[in-house]
């Protein structure tokens, strides 16, 4: 990454908020005072909420730096160890907007877009061209162009056809493009089957796996494609194995591949590729139980790792890139409601009335958004943890699940959590640990709009995105 910005003060440890601090899985800054009112980094929430109104995204901004931080000093000093550099990109599509691609870029990452809308948010925030990366399984003419022009780092190919398309965009433009092959390993990683990427009944990469003939792979084809294509600069082989990553074996996995894969190629072609991407998908606490994982012991990991390979293999070691999104800003976010119908339920147990089980009592806490700004939890069945966080109580806690405003059953902020008894309407309720695909993955569902971006810093709050207003939805209705 040609365009890297060098910070002092590189640290390798994730922030811990030191004493006072809620601990995982709120950001660092979070610490509940002693009346019961929580603040972030200094701002109580009924400040937050006084201000800037519910329901509302929430960004530590000092912890979001703190974690960018962390990546790149393990990383860097775990592959300097071994010899070779390492670039890290900041994965946009957990959440862009400007403020968050300069603060990306101020900690020394560089900017993963994987559209033209993410492209234009990172240029707009001055984002260097050599520092943004153009994923996407099907980019478009104007998208392609638009990367060109933007001079990017690298463009990530991710099909025959794609490679062909770049290639000829880039011969209009008299320019040779930057390009990276996906590949599709194998390797099995992350949570929910929606977000594990590299198995091979799935949209994004080319194939390791040689076809039914038995002959080259989709991912050894691609790639002597590019090299074919004087108007492409073949940089390296991308692989992305997953999201919600809490085992750090399928790096160590897909690395030996992607090596294998480059020494295939330099056989075959004299072509030894000079950088491999190991892609993001690092895990975060979303419960209070939940241990992130740290980015320190997964860098020494996979720099020995890749290390013994390309020992094996005889070949010399490339410069690798990875991309966290979501370990950077998932933690650094909470969303911020208004409870609003509390309504205690009665659960008979599963199994009808042969089950000797008790009917219990649930209670449902509505809030004043739900799956328009958190859809995580109705499309993958995502558990987070929330907390009323405007006062202290005493009352003992109950078995809750906290619910949004729209006209489905499966409206569902939090699955279950344990709330206070005496919890009501009026209170502010927060859920930890939504920085990531929150505010990226919002919609408009029954007309509702979608919440602002608020930084938080030092004891003052800032707007980085506006709340929307129905007037915004009716300027899009052309009637």
């Amino acid at each position: 990454m040609s365009a890297r910005v060098d910070v002092d003060g590189t640290t390798a440890a994730l922030p811990t908020g030191g004493p006072g601090a809620l601990g995982a899985p709120w950001s660092s800054g979070v610490r509940r005072r002693p009346d019961g009112e929580v603040e972030v980094a200094g701002v109580g929430a009924g400040d937050l909420a006084a201000e800037h109104g519910t329901p509302a995204y929430v960004l530590d901004e000092a912890d979001f730096r703190a974690r960018a931080r962390a990546y790149r000093g393990a990383f860097e000093a775990a592959f300097e160890q071994i010899g070779t550099g390492v670039d890290v990109y900041y994965a946009g599509k957990a959440l862009l907007t400007v403020a968050v691609a300069r603060w990306a870029t101020q900690e020394g990452l560089g900017v993963d877009t994987a559209s033209g809308g993410e492209l234009a948010v990172a240029l707009r925030a001055g984002v260097p061209g050599a520092a943004i990366g153009l994923h996407g399984n099907n980019k478009s003419d104007g998208e392609v162009l638009a990367a060109l022009d933007a001079g990017v780092g690298r463009i990530i190919v991710d099909s025959l056809v794609e490679i062909e398309r770049v290639g000829d965009l880039a011969a209009s433009r008299g320019v040779v493009a930057p390009v990276m092959v996906r590949v599709t390993t194998g390797v099995h990683a992350g949570g929910h089957e929606y977000i594990s990427t590299a198995h091979e009944d799935q949209k994004f990469g080319l194939s390791v796996t040689p076809g039914p003939d038995g002959g080259t792979s989709p991912a050894l084809g691609a790639l002597e494609a590019v090299v074919a294509r004087p108007e492409l600069e073949l940089l390296g082989i991308h692989s992305h194995i997953g999201s919600q990553i809490l085992d750090p074996s399928g790096f160590e996995a897909a690395a030996r591949v992607v090596l294998q894969l480059r020494a295939d190629l330099a056989e075959r072609t004299g072509v030894l590729v000079e950088e491999v991407d190991l892609g993001g998908g690092y895990g975060i606490a979303y419960l209070p139980a939940d241990e992130a994982l740290e980015p320190a012991p997964v860098a020494r990991d996979v720099a020995a790792a890749v290390a013994a390979v390309c020992s094996e293999l005889g070949t010399p070691l490339p410069r690798f890139s990875i991309e966290p999104g979501r370990a950077v800003v998932g933690p650094a976010g909470m969303t911020l409601y208004t409870v609003g119908t509390v309504k205690p339920v009665t659960v008979s147990p599963a199994g009808g009335g042969s089950s000797d089980a008790e009917p219990f009592t649930r209670l449902y806490v509505s809030v004043d958004g739900g799956m328009s700004d958190n859809i995580r939890p109705a499309l993958y069945g995502a558990d987070y943890h929330a907390e009323v966080v405007g006062r202290l109580s005493d009352a003992a806690p109950v078995l809750a699940r906290v619910v949004g405003k729209h006209c489905e059953s499966g409206d569902i902020v939090v699955h279950e959590v344990l709330l206070p008894g005496d919890v009501r309407a009026g209170d502010l309720l927060a859920v930890a640990a939504t920085g990531a695909y929150g505010r990226s993955m919002a919609s408009n569902y029954n007309a509702l709009t979608r919440p602002p971006v608020v930084a938080v810093a030092e004891g003052d709050s800032r707007v980085l995105v506006r709340r929307e207003t129905v007037e915004d939805l009716l300027a899009l209705d052309q009637g």
